[in-house]
C-alpha cells in the first residue's frame, strides 16, 4: 500500500537529498499493487520496469477510471510547480484519500537537466522516484528515438548521393539484386512503395523500364527536405550545419541542422501512438521532403520505414515508477510543447486507465500553460486516444499572477523582487486576468475546471483568498490552496477532494474545432478563441504551404501551433490577458507521421543552448557511495 510520509524536514532540503532519502519500494510490489502480472513486466534494477502492451489485451472489456488533466496559468521562467502539483496530487489520492491512481508524466531531456531548465520529476515532498533515474537515461527510450532519427537522416542523404550519380536502371538493380539463385525480390517495405505508385505485380522482373524509374528514383528536392538530425544535448553550434563536407561527397553539400531529440517527429509518434501496428504506419508515413515534381517524399518511400520501428519496439512500453509515497506512475514520452503537442503518451493513459478501474484516477500534465498544453491535450492528444477527460486543474501561483498585473521581470538564476515577496494585493488582482483567461477556455471544452493555488511561503491569506474568490467567480468548480512542495500528499488532500468531487460532475467534452474545416479556419479558431486575438497574418511562406499541404490532402489534420510559453499571445512580452493583437503565421510545418501540422508563431529554437554557467558545474557522482549529487 502507498505510505503516508512522516517527519518531514524543515526547511525543506533539495529535492535530491530528499529523494535519496527514501528507499523506493520494489518495483514488484508497485506492479502488484496496481494489478500488473509478472509476466506484463521487463524489469530493470529494482525501481523501474517496461510494462508490455498485453496488458490492453487483458484489461480490453474493463471500464476506464476519471481522467485528469493538469495545466497551469502562463507561467514565469521559472516554471509554477506543475510537475509537483501533479505528483501530489497522486500522493493525496493514494496515500491520503485511499483512492487507486496512476500518475502519468512525460520523460524529460537530458538537455536542460544538464543546461539550465533543471529536472521534471516533480519537487520537494512530491517527486517520482528514483530522481537521478527519471532526469537521466532512465530506460533508454530517447536515446532510441535518437538513432532512429539519425538513421533515417542518414538514408536521405544517401539516397539523393547515390541518385545522383546512378541511372534508373544501375538503381534498380541496386535495390533488387540477384541472389545467387539467380531470383531476386522486393522487401516488405518496398511492397508498400510499389501499392502507392499503383503497381500491381510484386516481381521485379514483371516491371516495365518505366515502372522501374518510378520505383527506383525519389528524385528528392535537397531544397524541400526538412528532416533534421538531433541529439539530446543542448548544443547551440548545431543548431545550423553544412553536411556533405568530406572528400568523397564532394559537390553534395547541404546546409541542414540539429533539434534536441524530443523534438523530433519520432518523439511526438511515441506520444500519440495506440500500439506497435499504428507506429509502424505512423513511421513509415513520416513526410521528409517533396519530391521535384512537389509530390511527399516518406520513410517507407526510403525503404526506412521497417528499420525505424524495430528501434522503437521496446520505446513504445511505458516505465513503471513510483511517487514518494509509494503511488505508481508511468513514465513515457516526452514531446517538445512548443513544436510538438507537449503530453505524455496515449498507451501509458490507456493502460493506467484500465488499471485503476472505473472509481480510480489517472493524473496526466501538459506541457506549459492552458493555452498550449492544454488545447493540444484536448484537440491532438484527446482525437487520437478517443479518451474523454473528467477534470482539469489549472496550476496558479501568486508569484506569476503578480508577474501578469504588471511585477517587474522574473529572471531564472535572479533573486525575485519585492513585489513578488510582499504582500500586494492591487497587482494581484489585476495579473488575475490571465487566470480566467485559461479558466474561461478549459470550460470551452465542457470541462470542469479546479484551480491550484501552488503555496509559496511569502503568500498572505489575503492573497490567496483573492486568487480562489476570483477563480470560483470566472467558473472553476473550486479553488484551492495546496502545499504538496512543503507536505507532499498531506499537503495535497483538499485538493484532491475537489477534484474527486469535480469528476463526479457530468462533462460535455467537444473538441474546439472540427477537422473538415480548412487550415486557416482551424488556426484562427485557436487564435480567436483560446489566446483572445483579433486576427491573424499569413507571411508568404505560410500562404506557399497551406496551399502545398490543402493539395496533397494534409488540411484534415489537427493543428499544432508552435508559440512562446510567456504569453497568452505570440509576444513573450505582452503579459495578463492580452487584446487587439494580430498572431504571424511566418510558416507552417507538416509532420504526417505524428498526424499534425504546426504553424510557426515567431522564433523558437528546437534545440536550446548552454548558458555560461550550466547545471552540470553542480552535478557529480559520490564514489564512495556511489550517489549522484548536485542533481537539483
Amino acid at each position: 500500500m502507498p505510505r503516508k510520509l512522516t517527519n518531514l524536514i524543515r526547511p525543506v532540503p533539495s529535492d535530491i537529498e530528499i529523494a535519496q532519502a527514501f528507499e523506493p519500494m520494489p518495483i514488484s510490489k508497485i506492479a502488484k499493487q496496481v494489478g500488473l502480472l509478472p509476466e506484463e513486466l521487463e524489469v530493470f534494477g529494482t525501481t523501474k520496469a517496461k510494462v508490455r502492451l498485453t496488458v490492453l489485451d487483458r484489461l480490453r472489456g474493463l471500464p476506464n477510471g476519471f481522467y485528469v488533466d493538469v495545466t497551469a496559468i502562463t507561467p514565469t521562467p521559472l516554471g509554477e510547480g506543475k510537475t509537483t502539483t501533479t505528483v501530489g496530487l497522486s500522493q493525496a489520492l493514494g496515500a491520503h484519500l485511499r483512492r487507486k491512481v496512476i500518475t502519468c508524466i512525460r520523460q524529460p531531456s537530458q538537455g536542460p537537466t544538464f543546461g539550465i531548465k533543471g529536472g521534471a520529476a516533480g519537487g520537494g515532498y512530491s517527486q517520482i522516484i528514483p530522481m537521478a533515474d527519471f532526469n537521466l537515461h532512465l530506460t533508454g527510450d530517447i536515446h532510441a528515438i535518437t538513432a532512429s532519427n539519425n538513421l533515417l537522416a542518414a538514408a536521405i542523404d544517401a539516397r539523393m548521393f547515390h541518385e545522383a550519380t546512378t541511372s534508373d536502371e544501375a538503381l534498380f538493380n541496386r535495390l533488387c539484386p540477384v541472389a545467387k539463385n539467380g531470383t531476386r525480390k522486393f522487401s516488405t517495405v518496398m511492397l508498400r512503395r510499389l501499392k502507392k505508385l499503383g503497381i500491381s505485380s510484386t516481381n521485379p522482373e514483371d516491371l516495365t523500364t518505366e515502372q522501374r524509374g518510378r520505383f527506383a528514383r525519389l528524385d528528392l528536392d535537397p531544397k524541400s527536405v526538412t528532416w533534421r538530425r538531433v541529439v539530446d544535448t543542448n548544443d547551440r553550434f548545431l543548431r545550423g550545419i553544412t553536411v556533405g563536407r568530406g572528400k568523397n561527397e564532394a559537390g553534395h553539400e547541404r546546409d541542414t541542422g540539429f533539434d534536441i531529440t524530443v523534438a523530433s517527429e519520432i518523439m511526438a509518434i511515441l506520444a500519440l501512438t495506440t500500439g506497435l501496428a499504428d507506429m509502424r504506419e505512423r513511421l513509415g508515413r513520416m513526410v521528409v521532403g517533396t519530391n521535384r515534381k512537389g509530390e511527399p517524399v516518406t520513410a517507407d518511400d526510403l525503404g526506412a520505414g521497417g528499420a525505424l520501428t524495430v528501434l522503437m519496439r521496446d520505446a513504445i512500453k511505458p516505465t513503471l515508477m513510483q511517487t514518494l509515497e509509494g503511488t505508481p506512475a508511468l513514465v513515457h514520452a516526452g514531446p517538445f510543447a512548443n513544436i510538438a503537442h507537449g503530453n505524455s503518451s496515449i498507451v501509458a493513459d490507456q493502460i493506467a486507465l484500465k488499471l485503476v478501474g472505473k472509481d480510480g484516477f489517472v493524473v496526466t500534465e501538459s506541457g506549459f500553460g492552458a493555452d498550449i498544453g492544454m488545447e493540444k491535450f484536448f484537440n491532438i492528444k484527446c482525437r487520437y486516444s478517443g479518451l474523454v477527460p473528467n477534470c482539469v486543474v489549472l496550476v496558479a501561483t501568486v508569484r506569476a499572477l503578480k508577474m501578469h498585473g504588471g511585477g517587474p521581470k522574473v529572471v531564472a538564476g535572479k533573486p525575485l523582487d519585492a513585489a513578488y515577496t510582499d504582500e500586494n494585493l492591487e497587482l494581484l488582482e489585476k495579473g488575475c486576468s490571465n487566470m480566467v483567461a485559461h479558466i474561461e477556455n478549459a470550460v470551452r471544452y465542457g470541462i470542469p475546471v479546479v484551480v491550484a493555488v501552488n503555496e509559496f511561503a511569502t503568500d498572505t491569506a489575503a492573497e490567496t483568498a483573492l486568487v480562489r474568490r476570483i477563480a470560483r467567480k470566472a467558473g472553476a468548480q473550486d479553488a484551492v490552496v495546496s502545499s504538496h512542495w512543503a507536505d507532499g500528499g498531506k499537503g495535497s488532500v483538499r485538493l484532491a477532494r475537489a477534484v474527486v468531487k469535480a469528476c463526479a460532475l457530468p462533462a460535455n467534452f467537444r473538441f474546439l474545432y472540427p477537422l473538415d474545416i480548412t487550415i486557416k479556419q482551424k488556426i484562427e479558431t485557436i487564435a480567436r478563441d483560446m489566446y483572445g486575438a483579433a486576427g491573424v497574418e499569413y507571411l508568404p511562406a505560410a500562404e506557399e504551404k497551406i496551399a502545398l499541404y490543402t493539395r496533397l490532402g494534409f488540411d484534415n489534420l489537427p493543428i499544432c501551433m508552435a508559440k512562446t510559453h510567456l504569453s497568452l499571445s505570440h509576444d513573450p512580452e505582452l503579459k495578463g490577458r492580452p487584446t487587439g493583437f494580430i498572431v504571424p503565421v511566418r510558416d507552417i510545418r507538416a509532420s504526417i507521421g505524428a498526424g499534425f501540422l504546426f504553424p510557426l508563431i515567431g522564433e523558437m529554437p528546437t534545440i536550446p543552448g548552454l548558458p555560461t554557467r550550466p547545471a552540470f558545474y553542480d552535478i557529480d557522482l559520490d564514489i564512495e557511495n556511489d550517489r549522484v549529487i548536485g542533481l537539483f
